[in-house]
């Protein structure tokens, strides 16, 4: 009897070593995201780790490379008629969804009217077509009222919210509803029952993807997967963070608090890698909806009461400087549409101008409630210089601390901030989200189907529907000029300078691509 049951313990430990040693060979990448993914749904909400969940799983019609350029991704050839009102996408051989079954045009049809209903570039393209249909399994035909030249630019949306394709009985989910089924056709598959909510979400490379032929470049290219296994682990604490990467227990941060690069910097075992194509941009964001920025003129008050020195300082560093910047536009600096008209005054603020502006308002006293997000390390100091300013204008301030994901829910509420609500949040967008009116979801002026802080303005919508227009580059500098006037006339949102946050990793791992996501294809780990 003993001799039976050394033997089972025997061949226990064996069949445990083999599974081990199994493990062992897989390439297994362990990520401290940026924060945690708590709504898996990147067509319901514009959180960029939702985001960078959907380019795991799903993939796109077109895409954006590091230049700017929109190629192809799921579409194979196109045709545009005579007229410019009729396109024909036919979609590329090897598409399959991870249950098997074949992508179907019928499952683009739906994504993208259920991409057009949330998203703002997505919402404008919808007023110029007249009709989408699926002729055939592997066409996609879109019909527009009149021409318009934002087709190619809005289906290959590089960033939030980006035109996943969906199934079709995903895709049907009301939109403003978040999906319960992750099912996509891109390169990882995402482990459902290894999902634990702000503990870690895990993916497996999808072995029946078919890439592109093209190498990588942005969102676009061939998305060969090297990697057996990417698992995003919530370590949340910044200095844990460090201490995992340094003792080889994970394998890249992607955004490591500022205070960390100093020492980053210096140490052998670690790269900095510069993963983005422009510059990310921190903005100020009001509530439109409840008092007290319903009203115009607070709005104004608390946009002349920032300073952008003050906020980059703080948040990202002086021992940073190469890292951050001052930029006078709505549009990032150095990129086509740059300009500081009507917006120039954003940098350095006036508050003995704020402080006049706010006593003549209107504004009743009552405290104003700011979100801060404590586990968001590229953002959680923005908060409380905006309180401190804010405090020196003449506002009352009441700041109300929760992890991301919650402020993400938290900011979808429409109802007065002492009811669950909110009056302003700091976020970051990164520069592909705002390089011109219709990508911008700040820049919005249509009321509650926009981005939360709901602006509404006829104005500022007609000019988005002129730049949609626009035949030449010199028209879209124009009204992209006059859409920036116009938001900081309004007070759509306070601009708060640009910053980059490159990731660390360890030297190990090589093949990060540049793009206005956080790609997993093509990294190596050697």
């Amino acid at each position: 009897m003993k001799l039976k049951q050394l033997l089972s313990a025997m061949l226990v430990g064996a069949v445990a070593l083999a599974s081990a040693s199994a493990m062992a060979q897989q390439k297994v990448l362990k990520v401290a995201p940026h924060a945690f993914p708590s709504n898996l749904d990147p067509i319901n909400v514009t959180a960029y780790i939702t985001r960078n969940h959907g380019y795991m799983i799903y993939d796109t019609l077109f895409a954006t490379d590091e230049k700017g350029a929109i190629k192809p991704q799921m579409v194979d050839t196109y045709t545009v008629s005579p007229d410019k009102k009729v396109y024909n996408f036919v979609l590329r051989n090897g598409l399959e969804w991870h249950d098997g079954k074949p992508v179907t045009a019928e499952d683009v049809v739906a994504s993208i009217k259920r991409w057009g209903a949330r998203d703002t570039f997505g919402q404008k393209l919808m007023t110029f077509v007249d009709k989408m249909e699926a002729p055939d399994a592997k066409t996609f035909r879109m019909t527009l009222k009149e021409p318009t030249g934002i087709v190619l630019d809005a289906l290959g949306k590089p960033s939030s919210n980006v035109p996943f394709i969906m199934p079709k009985r995903v895709a049907e989910t009301d939109p403003f509803k978040q999906i319960d089924d992750n099912t996509g056709s891109g390169p990882y598959i995402f482990k459902k029952d290894e999902y634990k909510p702000g503990v870690q979400s895990i993916y497996v490379k999808n072995p029946k993807y078919v890439p592109r032929n093209e190498p990588p470049s942005g969102t676009a290219g061939g998305k060969k997967v090297f990697l057996d296994r990417v698992e995003w682990l919530a370590l949340k604490d910044a200095q844990t963070q460090q201490n995992a990467l340094l003792a080889g227990e994970i394998d890249m941060i992607e955004q490591p608090a500022f205070e960390q690069y100093p020492a980053l910097r210096k140490d052998p075992r670690v790269n900095i890698v510069d993963t983005g194509t422009v510059n990310f941009q921190y903005v100020m964001r009001f509530n439109h909806l409840v008092a007290p920025f319903n009203n115009q003129k607070v709005r104004e008050a608390a946009m002349l009461a920032m300073n952008q020195e003050a906020f980059l300082r703080a948040q990202v560093g002086p021992e940073n400087e190469a890292l951050f910047s001052t930029c006078p536009s709505v549009y990032p600096c150095g990129t086509p549409l740059a300009s500081p008209k009507g917006s120039e005054f954003m940098v350095k603020g006036n508050m003995a101008k704020a402080q006049e502006l706010l006593r003549t308002s209107g504004y009743d006293g009552k405290p104003i409630v700011i979100l801060r997000p404590t586990d968001l390390q590229s953002i959680h100091k923005l908060p409380l210089v905006a309180t401190q300013l804010l405090r020196q204008a003449g506002f009352k301030v009441e700041l109300v601390t929760m992890d991301w994901g919650t402020l993400v829910a938290r900011r979808a509420k429409k109802d007065p901030a002492d009811q669950g609500g909110w009056n302003i949040f700091l976020t970051a967008w990164v520069g592909s989200d705002i390089m011109n009116p219709l990508t911008s979801a700040p820049l919005g002026g249509n009321g509650e189907k926009g981005w939360a802080g709901w602006a509404t303005d006829a104005t500022l919508e007609k000019l988005r529907d002129d730049y949609a227009r626009a035949g030449t580059d010199a028209d879209k500098k124009r009204i992209a000029e006059a859409v920036q006037m116009r938001a900081m006339e309004v007070g759509t949102h306070a601009i708060l300078g640009e910053y980059k946050n490159p990731a660390a990793t360890r030297k190990n791992i090589s093949g990060i691509v540049k793009s206005a996501g956080f790609a997993m294809w093509n990294v190596q780990k050697n």
